[in-house]
């Protein structure tokens, strides 16, 4: 699909600087511009690349002055990043504009589907499943008894959402997630076996949620499990049963959260962070990649390390423990010097 300088120009609320209807088929990088691509300058350190891109149109800042001239038409906004991101968003969402219902998808008859929703083939909708409108099923997945979906949601090829869990409105859940699995739940024995203990909750997804591809989200043992409003996660991470995760909360790779532990609203949690079972973690707390935290944390906090301390108190302590080696040399000398008198 094609688009004029002029009509994007309106999309983002800016100005063309050159020709109105240069016409615009791909995106592109600055350095990587080609004939028919849009490009963005919004870092200074690539401004050399605007002299000599190939792309058609650039989008850039009001404040941008040009020291020589440029070959490509301009867009001139008020923030080219955001600009950009305005564009990627309005182009990923015409690209996935599917609809209708592929030759090899089943649906069940109790199934109630929304207008303009996309099944694609081999995904099958168990009985009493709701979409909303313009929801969008990928090949390969499976949608339980009774889960119901919200308007606008995107679910990727290969995911798979178990019976009885709520997805809300605008999420976008990426290849091969498992939403609602079994919680980890097992009474021992005294003969050393274990009993299974039935998990019968389900998975609770608010609006404007995104999980990464591979990650798991497993059902309540009682009740539910609870992804907030507006949080997002990366690909891989594991969340355990009855496992609460606040509003606006980001949360990288490889994390894997205990049940029954509750995270508040707006924090940060970095890369291959445990986080054990049973504890309360405050608004606005940040945890950097690889801690270790094994008690409440109070809001505004930032840990590091594992058992996770405070952050300041973390890098004081690494900095005596990099002199380790020069303090237990300089102690055995002591010793020496102290026995020979």
């Amino acid at each position: 699909m094609k688009f004029k300088a002029a009509e994007i120009a309106k999309l983002l609320n800016g100005s063309v600087k050159g020709d109105e209807n240069a016409e615009i088929w791909t995106l592109s990088k600055i350095e990587e511009g080609a004939e028919g691509s849009i490009s963005f300058l919004a870092n200074p350190k690539y401004e050399e690349y605007i002299y000599t891109t190939k792309s058609s149109v650039v989008i850039v800042n009001k404040s941008f002055v040009p020291s020589q001239p440029i070959q490509a038409n301009l867009i001139i906004v008020d923030d080219a990043y955001h600009a950009f991101t305005i564009l990627l968003n309005h182009y990923n969402t015409i690209k996935n504009n599917k609809t209708g219902i592929e030759e090899f998808a089943r649906i069940s008859e109790t199934a109630q589907v929304g207008e303009s929703v996309y099944v694609g083939s081999f995904s099958y909708l168990a009985s009493n499943v709701k979409l909303g409108n313009n929801v969008k099923i990928y090949p390969n997945c499976t949608i339980g008894e009774n889960v119901v979906i919200g308007d606008n949601t995107v679910i990727h090829s290969g995911s798979q959402v178990y019976e009885g869990c709520e997805i809300g409105a605008n999420c976008i859940i990426h290849s091969n997630v498992v939403i609602g699995s079994d919680g980890f739940g097992f009474a021992p024995k005294a003969d050393g076996t274990y009993d299974k203990i039935p998990q019968i909750g389900n998975v609770i997804i608010e609006d404007d949620v995104e999980i990464g591809s591979g990650s798991t989200i497993d059902r309540a043992t009682m009740g539910s499990t609870i992804i907030r409003k507006g949080a997002k996660l990366d690909n891989q991470i594991q969340i355990a049963h009855n496992v609460q995760v606040g509003e606006n909360t980001v949360i990288a790779s490889q994390t894997g959260i205990a049940g029954s532990t509750k995270i508040g609203r707006n924090c940060m949690i970095g890369g291959q962070v445990g986080i054990v079972g049973h504890i309360k973690i405050g608004d606005f707390v940040q945890i950097q990649a690889q801690s270790g935290v094994n008690s409440d944390v109070k809001d505004g906090q930032q840990l590091y390390g594992s058992p996770a301390i405070n952050a300041v108190d973390f890098r004081k302590s690494y900095v005596h423990f990099r002199k380790f080696p020069a303090i237990v040399k300089r102690i055995d000398q002591l010793e020496k010097e102290n026995k020979q008198k």
